[in-house]
């Protein structure tokens, strides 16, 4: 049993609507939690109540300094506690976070995101790969987003390959604008997330965002840029070293996919995994792996992610045999 005395301040958003984050906690680690108002007590199997003793004091810390923070954030710092029992919650969130307006601080919710953020502000260039939901693209865009805040860049330019998983764009309506379009959707969505849509669609007009197909950065020359290639995956190699080449003076790129959701044809070589062959020794450069623990999606992805690693696992088993 673990006793301790939290802050006033804070304390009701920390605590939850009807004490229902403490409700989660108690759910998620099987522990007993007795509130008399700031006074806890924890009950339970050590190691379980040791985690959400740090919890609770690291988030009871972060709200002094950041009252916005939010229950899902305490949700996140249980799952960092797990990855890592000695974390210092305070300074994970104080010192590694993306600020991409006045009022919007985008923060790390997993070991593997807070090393992704550092590689891209101490690196030139960045390959991540990992499994969908990881945030990826989401901590790439906030990172170009601050970046273009702090004047540190001039322009964000994002790009996809416009593959043609199972659909041919022929057959799609529209011009080819209209066609691509749903390409690259996701990156509106990540932009819209963190700045409003008035404000993202001035700075498009401006030329101060641009989002097109992979194909359309041929032959460019991207200075003063954040250069972000989402779905890496699905490049070619001759893609891949087009795009990595238009790299310019104060440039940062960052690169993206998952190499298990290649959607090229079975013959083709991924660009993005034909780069991780040949650029590891490349100084400058960082490689970011993602695994299963880093979902951040709705908790069910994680379980969807596991299913098909399984049917993966028991093909690969009987082509084996």
């Amino acid at each position: 049993m673990e006793r301790l005395i939290l802050p006033e301040e804070g304390l009701l958003q920390l605590l939850g609507v009807n004490n229902e984050n403490l409700r989660f906690l108690e759910k998620s680690k099987g522990v007993r939690i007795v509130s008399r108002g700031s006074e806890m007590r924890i009950e339970g199997p050590p190691a379980q109540v040791k985690e959400v003793k740090t919890v609770l004091e690291g988030m009871a810390g972060l709200l002094k300094a950041n009252p916005e923070l939010k229950g899902i954030d305490l949700k996140t710092a249980l799952r960092l506690v797990e990855q890592d029992p000695g974390i210092d919650l305070v300074d994970f969130f104080q010192r590694c976070c993306l600020r991409t307006s006045e009022r919007r601080v985008i923060y790390p919710k997993s070991i593997n995101q807070r090393l992704y953020i550092r590689s891209i502000l101490t690196n030139d260039l960045v390959i991540s790969i990992g499994p969908a939901g990881t945030g990826k693209t989401y901590l790439a865009a906030a990172a170009a987003v601050a970046a273009l805040r702090n004047d540190d860049v001039k322009r964000i330019i994002l790009a996809r390959p416009a593959v043609e998983a199972g659909e041919k764009l022929g057959f799609l309506p529209g011009d080819m604008a209209a066609k691509v379009d749903p390409y690259l959707r996701p990156l509106y969505d990540a932009l819209y997330d963190m700045m409003n849509i008035e404000k993202v669609a001035r700075l498009i007009e401006k030329g101060v965002i641009e989002i097109a197909p992979l194909a359309f950065m041929r032959g460019r020359n991207l200075n003063d840029s954040f250069i972000l290639l989402d779905e890496a995956q699905n490049t070619t190699p001759p893609q891949m070293k087009m795009f990595l080449t238009r790299m310019g003076n104060n440039s940062k790129v960052v690169v993206n996919g998952d190499i298990t959701q290649i959607d090229l044809p079975k013959d083709q070589k991924s660009g993005l995994v034909e780069a991780v062959e040949l650029l590891t020794e490349v100084e400058g450069l960082a490689f970011v792996y993602f695994e299963k623990v880093d979902i951040v999606r709705h908790p069910i992805v994680e379980k969807i992610v596991q299913a098909y690693e399984r049917k993966d696992q028991m093909e690969r088993e009987t082509r084996e045999k």
